[in-house]
């Protein structure tokens, strides 16, 4: 069983939504980053989804693709990104997941960087750009290293295509809770309550949702019905307003704290 999957099992056993924020890899630094990590699983992250920078992010909205210009303008790489989380993995087992785009991927070499991905102790891939029907480039790469192919629903999929995403994916599913790019809009919870529900009656497989959570209201709405909620542009907000050191620390530690309180509070 995979680290994903216990934490899920974990969850459920608990009666709670898991909690997974998204941050930017090599902002402001890879150092950084690797503290960050640790401080988001200190203060009650189940799952960390860690985005690879790339000059052409085109599923994010303004302030991912500044962090992405940020983690480029510092010298960030792929295989940068990979020995940041074999850093973490010294002193730290919170599953991660690697979210961005596949040229990078390709780039490096699609069997390459399975190898190296599940050395340095990535646990999923979740690749945003990559069309399920192209995804043999990648899967028996990822199947053979032992790392979750992390797929993306969104409200315009159809359930036929749900339920080949689901079959095609593992780990959990990644609900998409509005079209648009990400931090776009404010969220309505109701709007996506019943598409969660048809997820879960096609697969097995736990749901996280994601795109336009930004309060501790927010993740308790969402988390009374999803397996998980996923807090990305909200939390890079964070890592922009305070830059480097202790200060940010404490900041992105009292963010995940509230956003942890009231999912443990959601049901």
């Amino acid at each position: 069983m995979s680290r994903i999957d216990q934490v899920f099992a974990q969850l459920k056993q608990q009666g709670r939504p898991g909690l997974i924020p998204f941050i930017t890899a090599g902002d402001p630094d890879l150092t950084t980053s690797v503290e960050l990590v640790r401080t988001l699983a200190a203060a009650g992250a189940d799952v960390v989804e860690l985005g690879f920078p790339f000059s052409d992010p085109s599923a994010d909205g303004p302030t991912i693709q500044a962090s992405s210009e940020r983690a480029l303008a510092a010298g960030t790489s792929l295989a940068g990104v990979l020995q940041l989380v074999a850093e973490v993995r010294k002193d730290c087992q919170v599953p991660i997941v690697l979210m961005g785009y596949f040229n990078p991927v390709y780039r490096y070499g699609v069997e390459r960087f399975a190898r190296d991905a599940a050395a340095s102790g990535v646990d999923g891939l979740l690749l945003v750009d990559l069309p399920p029907e192209e995804s043999d480039e990648v899967l028996p790469s990822l199947q053979q290293a032992g790392i979750d192919m992390i797929n993306l629903l969104a409200p315009t999929t159809p359930p036929a295509r749900m339920k080949y995403l689901a079959e095609l994916g593992s780990g959990y599913l990644y609900y998409v809770s509005m079209t648009g790019v990400t931090g776009s809009r404010r969220l309505e919870p109701e709007e996506i309550r019943q598409a969660v529900t048809e997820v879960r009656s096609l697969s097995p497989i736990p749901v996280g949702v994601g795109f336009g959570i930004t309060t501790p209201e927010d993740a308790a709405s969402v988390g009374s019905y999803a397996d998980a909620v996923v807090v990305g542009s909200a939390l890079v907000k964070v890592i922009a307003e305070h830059g480097q050191g202790s200060e940010l620390q404490h900041r992105v530690h009292d963010f995940i704290s509230e956003l942890r309180q009231a999912l443990d509070g959601c049901r």
